[in-house]
């Protein structure tokens, strides 16, 4: 794979920046036909890379990308996922080049979607062209790639459901995360699901005189943030009622294993430029972010926020809240909870409304099956170091869904890092783990064909 990497670099980048100069962002309808484009692209490339057919297939939203390669069907079938869409790009003044029009520089591809999961989706599409040009291919592929995950991926579940047949797998192979460092991969073993809530909070009927009202009546942003404040107490646990009812505690022995991941508390704090950390009592930095639930204010606002002064009481405030789940954690119950606490705690002198938006639930996947075993041992021939198991702290609510459809788990062999600043400006992806990521995927499809 080393080889022919060298040998197609300057056409894999030109395919590759040719993807990332769609702005295929699926939250703005405005790019409507930008996430068409993109995905008609994308089985352009699959049909060119050796696939017995490559379709974009309508769904209630934006299309989904499905194409398959059947060598024999009593061999297993590995099912590839990823997504096409990406975020949106503000703040756009940020940007040292224009999110959609991708550059080399620093040793690394410089575009929106550069990582996630543009650049990680086209990995496997070329691991996968040359396992089938080499004569390599041993198993069957098929691959869905979406263009919602960014929204929540509305869509896919009932999709899914719809073409259950055709998307039968032995397993999912997912590269939509990061390792531990460029120096210590890891494999995902499972990631945490999401809760997303909106919370509007009305007092008056309209905008009212902050020096004929103040002191008189609620101000909404004052309620609101005292509200916000309770959900968390002093040892950083969130205070819903029935909230860790269904977590499953880590044994000892786990929590150790857990903590064999290499982790530099103060090179952390430096690279996030803080004094200290902050989280929940009793437990590591590493597990609140894998292991533990936690609950974050996304956005906020009311009020005058233009410039100068504007000396008003508003009449609403609002603001947004995810709450990341672990495994064993139902996303629509803990929705349900804090809906049931947040207006429970609202006083009298204000209106409260709750809107669950989008969420998911957690999985895990065990590290003693043939799939993780393949996917480290490639990792380690590519990176001279067996990889560490991990736990991701993000969420794709959509593997859960598709973990039950389709009775298959998702092998989460992801190469990004976190200097990557995905969902941030100036996104990016090393050229070194560009290149591991490919040759990488090309040996697990090796190593898996030996169980």
């Amino acid at each position: 794979m080393k080889q022919y990497i060298e040998h197609n670099k300057e056409r894999f980048f030109n395919e590759l920046f040719e993807l990332l100069s769609i702005p295929s962002i699926s939250s703005d309808p405005a790019h409507k036909e930008d996430m068409v484009n993109c995905a008609e692209k994308l089985a352009s490339l699959l049909n060119e890379a050796g696939a017995d057919m490559a379709e974009v297939c309508p769904t209630a939203g934006h299309p989904v990308v499905f194409a398959k390669k059947m060598v024999n069907p009593k061999l297993p079938t590995v099912l590839v996922y990823g997504h096409y869409d990406v975020q949106p790009v503000d703040p756009i003044e940020l940007w040292k080049s224009a999110p959609f029009e991708p550059e080399i520089r620093d040793g690394a591809i410089y575009a929106r979607g550069a990582n996630d999961d543009k650049g990680q989706s086209f990995m496997h599409i070329k691991a996968f062209e040359y396992l089938v040009k080499s004569g390599n291919l041993k198993h069957n592929i098929k691959f869905i790639l979406e263009g919602e995950e960014e929204i929540g991926s509305p869509s896919l579940a009932e999709w899914a459901k719809a073409n259950k047949k055709k998307l039968a797998c032995d397993i999912m192979l997912v590269s939509d995360t990061t390792m531990i460092g460029e120096n210590v991969p890891s494999i995902n073993c499972g990631m945490r699901g999401l809760a997303y809530m909106e919370i509007k909070v009305t007092g008056p009927n309209k905008d009212l005189h902050s020096g004929h009202y103040g002191g008189a009546v609620a101000n909404p942003i004052n309620v609101l943030c005292s509200l916000i404040d309770s959900l968390i107490d002093k040892d950083g646990h969130i205070t819903v009622k029935g909230f860790y009812d269904d977590v499953v505690e880590l044994s000892k022995k786990e929590r150790a294993m857990f903590a064999r991941a290499p982790f530099d508390l103060e090179e952390y704090k430096k690279f996030l430029d803080i004094n200290e950390v902050k989280g929940e009592k009793g437990f590591s930095t590493m597990e609140r972010t894998a292991i533990r639930p936690c609950l974050d204010v996304n956005g906020i606002w009311g009020g005058f926020i233009g410039e100068g002064a504007k000396t008003v009481l508003p009449s609403e405030a609002h603001a947004k809240i995810s709450m990341r789940l672990v495994p064993n954690q139902d996303c629509h119950k803990i929705a349900k909870l804090f809906t049931k606490h947040f207006k429970a705690i609202a006083p009298k002198y204000v209106k409260v409304e709750v809107k669950e938006h989008h969420g998911g639930n957690g999985f895990l996947i065990p590290i003693s099956s043939n799939a993780y075993k393949a996917a480290s041992k490639a990792m380690a021939e590519v990176y001279g170091i067996e990889p560490v198991p991990s736990r991701g702290g993000g969420s794709i609510p959509i593997l859960a869904d598709l973990q039950q459809i389709l009775k298959a788990d998702p092998l989460l062999m992801g190469f990004g890092l976190e200097r990557d600043t995905i969902h941030s400006p100036n996104e990016s992806y090393l050229l070194s783990q560009f290149y591991k990521g490919m040759e990488s995927i090309a040996l697990f499809y090796k190593y898996y064909s030996e169980k």
